[in-house]
């Protein structure tokens, strides 16, 4: 039976896929840029082949669809190499969840830039998502993890900003439902180019990481940034948004255990419980939607409901 026919299977197998993603960018111990390049790097030669499948099936894209696809990229690479910055700063777990902020980021600049006005549910979820992002900082309570939580969360938002920005851009260019690796193939290129070039601005960028840095690389590109996103990307259309966003979330929640489980990562009581309250807050903001097709293009990271790389 297609994928295309179990998308409930499709979406859960996806967020298992990507839940692993900023644990294993902690085990690579690369700079945050080296981490970006190469995940797009050592994914791109399967996305090649599959977008030339497509090609040969569907026909060459637009030019526009793909000049669009390629404008995503290049957020996509500010957003990568900011939200590995929060994974080290406040830790995996956290990190994964404060990428979850875009959900509501999305909702706002839609409204602002394309006329979209904004439900009363996403409204509602700010003050929520606002009271666990403060949390989550660290400037409530004791003890909290991360080298630099406040920091960390700067980068998280930031973080929020680019991949909001990069949904809109990618959900003007990919409107080929049938089309899933060619979106994903042109934005992939673009942000492993981007990712080199603000390497020397972010931390540095080491073009040979050592081993097994290598290794937790290409582990990270083939499962979240190829098969994860391919899985979530079939999904997307033909799963109701609420109920999207709540299979998904699946993913932040496994992170957060992921990263206490590999790394011995042990956020605070109060930055638990803001993690618990970011996340009501999503599906707080998601919750009213009701169609789908229109807020998912064919990229993987292409819904208003779905989660941080």
């Amino acid at each position: 039976m297609a994928l295309t026919d179990r998308p409930v299977l499709a979406a859960a197998a996806g967020a298992a896929c990507i839940a692993s993603s900023a644990t294993l960018v902690r085990l690579a111990d690369v700079a945050p840029a080296t981490a970006a390049t190469f995940r797009c790097l050592y994914a791109l030669p399967i996305l090649g082949m599959l977008m030339m499948r497509e090609d040969r099936r569907y026909g060459t894209r637009p030019a526009r669809d793909r000049w669009l696809a390629a404008g995503a990229g290049v957020l996509f690479a500010i957003d990568l190499v900011l939200w590995h910055h929060a994974i080290a700063a406040v830790g995996a777990g956290i990190a994964t969840v404060l990428g979850n902020l875009q959900v509501v980021i999305v909702g706002f600049v839609a409204w602002w830039l394309l006329g979209e006005r904004p439900s009363r549910r996403l409204v509602a979820a700010v003050p929520v998502v606002l009271v666990g992002v403060v949390l989550i900082s660290g400037v409530v309570g004791a003890g909290a993890y991360g080298e630099s939580p406040g920091l960390g969360v700067i980068f998280g938002v930031g973080t929020s900003f680019a991949y909001a920005g990069f949904l809109l851009v990618l959900r003007r260019g990919a409107r080929d439902l049938r089309r899933v690796a060619g979106p994903l193939f042109d934005a992939t290129l673009v942000g492993a180019l981007g990712s080199m070039l603000l390497g020397p601005v972010s931390g540095g960028l080491d073009l040979v990481p050592s081993w097994p840095a290598h290794g937790w690389l290409v582990v990270l590109a083939l499962s979240a940034q190829v098969l994860g996103w391919l899985l979530i990307s079939v999904s997307l259309p033909r799963v109701p948004a609420a109920l999207t966003s709540v299979i998904l979330l699946l993913q932040p929640v496994a992170s957060v255990a992921l990263s206490a489980a590999v790394l011995g990562e042990r956020p605070s009581p109060a930055q638990l419980v803001g993690c618990v309250i970011v996340l009501i807050g999503v599906v707080a903001a998601t919750a009213g939607r009701r169609s789908p097709a229109a807020d998912t293009p064919s990229h993987p990271q292409a819904a208003s409901a779905t989660v941080e790389t």
